[in-house]
């Protein structure tokens, strides 16, 4: 009997456990959008912590328990950006940059125009944030990331002197963030097809033989 109540009460203390770590996430889900929504509507400056914790139906208390800061929720809502933006990579950049290939390359790129719409919210309110620390952090360390898997594709190919591969990686993916920041501020100011077709040139030029 006592063995079959303790069984029974180690069960029912892993459900409970269960579902305070779901209702945890959900409230971290929560905060991460209305985040973003107030961002959105407010300026990432005028949206306070307060703000955020009233929009979710939760308190400032609570808000604490997940970010420690507003600046905390808005580089979790960079890493979602990382996800949304890696989650369709098939194949991933280093593979892309490796193969030399112009339509790889195309398809990639085209591929970064098509999740612009998606991104644009949390990209416009970290733009907002860069006076932040974290968010500086966190913004460098994606645009490092990205450079470090363009430079491992040349590194495997064993394209271009060593001491070039940075810079021309750079040029390259700094081209394609600057011109999504003019999406984000203008739209397509020249049209998506000439746009994909000269970036996909200068890929081809910095980044394969064809250059």
């Amino acid at each position: 009997m006592n063995s079959k109540m303790f069984g029974w009460s180690a069960a029912m203390l892993r459900c409970v456990s269960t579902l305070r770590a779901a209702q945890k996430r959900m409230t971290y889900e929560l905060f991460l959008e209305k985040g973003l929504e107030l961002f959105g509507t407010k300026g990432y400056a005028a949206t306070t912590v307060d703000d955020i914790a009233s929009a979710a139906g939760s308190t400032r208390t609570t808000f604490y328990l997940h970010f420690a800061s507003k600046a905390e929720l808005m580089s979790a809502l960079l890493e979602k950006v990382d996800t949304i933006l890696t989650s369709s990579d098939d194949p991933p950049l280093p593979v892309v940059v490796e193969s030399g290939s112009r339509a790889l390359i195309r398809a990639w790129l085209d591929r970064k125009f098509s999740q612009w719409d998606e991104i644009k919210p949390y990209l416009t309110a970290s733009y907002q944030a860069m006076h932040e620390p974290d968010v500086i952090e966190r913004t460098e360390q994606w645009f490092e990331s990205a450079v470090g898997d363009m430079i491992a594709g040349l590194d495997k190919a064993g394209r271009f002197d060593a001491s070039v591969r940075k810079i021309r990686c750079t040029l390259a993916f700094g081209q394609l963030e600057y011109l999504s920041r003019r999406y984000f501020a203008v739209g397509w100011a020249t049209p998506r097809e000439i746009c994909l077709e000269e970036l996909t040139d200068s890929w081809c030029h910095l980044l394969t033989d064809a250059g």
